[in-house]
């Protein structure tokens, strides 16, 4: 399909907001062009991790005009995810432009000439939806290319097979972190999470209800309040953070995500692990020697892989 040469709107990736956006246009009758480099729609979630589930609840995570089914579980698998977005674009008749790269986007006249991979659109508005994981960000520590295992980010992550019986150290604390460590320990690791510094942590159910129930009308208000009322909550939840060998951040997850920009731990059993035993917590890397690992505070540890 050949692409026109003036519309109303670009929208640029076919993730779930592009989709989404594509979704609005097409119900208002608002001509559009839906463009995607990648040949099939939401490419991020096709590289996900194998056990990665939605950390939203089926009832609250689905696209306009298109609810997710009912059958689905509480919390979708990135599969379900996939296939639920296959039939989004059916049921809305989306026509994404695959293949399609977006290389410069210029404003000339009151217009936007978007030039891409198949030529050049005029639009009068343009809807960038590319998400912010294309590009993984590996960090270096001094020695690390002395390190004779397996380096690897979490975007290339698929199961915790190939680890299965070996020391591995996870950094960082984030929902990704969170759940590799999840898996491996599943998989028959024995992994260590590297946490560089104060963390908050929400339970992903209170009480059987999901998280977002309470937390969606909390965010409508000021983070500092919004932190005041949950505190009593996380409190019953997550009484020590030091028990933990955690340090807890200054200021609540409203206030983290607001200032930040960056979510707070989704618990889905990685506290659990982690209050057992089966997963241990360790400072900042310093550095590498070898196979060895060194930590900001002295230790150090063998590990066989790092994510």
């Amino acid at each position: 399909m050949s692409l026109p040469a003036e519309i109303d709107v670009v929208v640029v990736g076919a993730g779930p907001a592009g989709l989404a956006v594509a979704a609005c246009l097409q119900q208002r009758g608002i001509a559009h062009a839906l463009l995607e480099k990648a040949d099939h729609i939401a490419p991020a979630w096709r590289t996900h991790y194998d056990r990665l589930h939605l950390h939203t609840n089926r009832a609250l995570s689905g696209l306009p005009h298109f609810p997710m089914p009912r059958h689905l579980p509480k919390y979708p698998s990135r599969q379900q995810l996939i296939d639920y977005l296959e039939a989004y674009v059916a049921a809305n008749r989306l026509a994404p432009q695959l293949g399609v790269a977006v290389a410069q986007i210029e404003r000339e006249n009151g217009r936007y000439l978007s030039q891409t991979s198949a030529g050049t659109i005029h639009s009068r508005a343009v809807v960038m939806a590319t998400g912010y994981s294309h590009n993984p960000i590996i960090p270096r520590w001094p020695g690390d290319d002395t390190f004779p295992g397996t380096i690897l980010h979490s975007s290339a992550y698929r199961n915790g097979a190939p680890f299965a019986g070996q020391d591995v150290l996870v950094v960082g604390f984030g929902n990704s972190g969170g759940e590799i460590a999840l898996d491996l320990i599943e998989h028959g690791a024995r992994p260590k999470i590297s946490v560089r510094g104060p963390v908050n942590i929400i339970p992903r159910d209170v009480l059987g209800l999901p998280i977002l129930a309470i937390s969606i009308p909390l965010a409508q208000l000021p983070p500092k309040l919004a932190d005041w009322l949950a505190s009593p909550l996380l409190k019953l939840y997550y009484p020590s953070y030091q028990k933990l060998g955690l340090q807890k951040a200054p200021g609540g997850p409203f206030t983290q995500i607001a200032h930040q920009q960056h979510i707070p731990l989704l618990d889905i059993g990685t506290v659990r692990e982690i209050r057992q035993g089966r997963l241990a917590v360790v400072p900042e890397v310093q550095s590498f020697a070898g196979g060895e690992v060194r930590f900001v505070d002295g230790r150090s540890q063998t590990f066989q892989a790092v994510v």
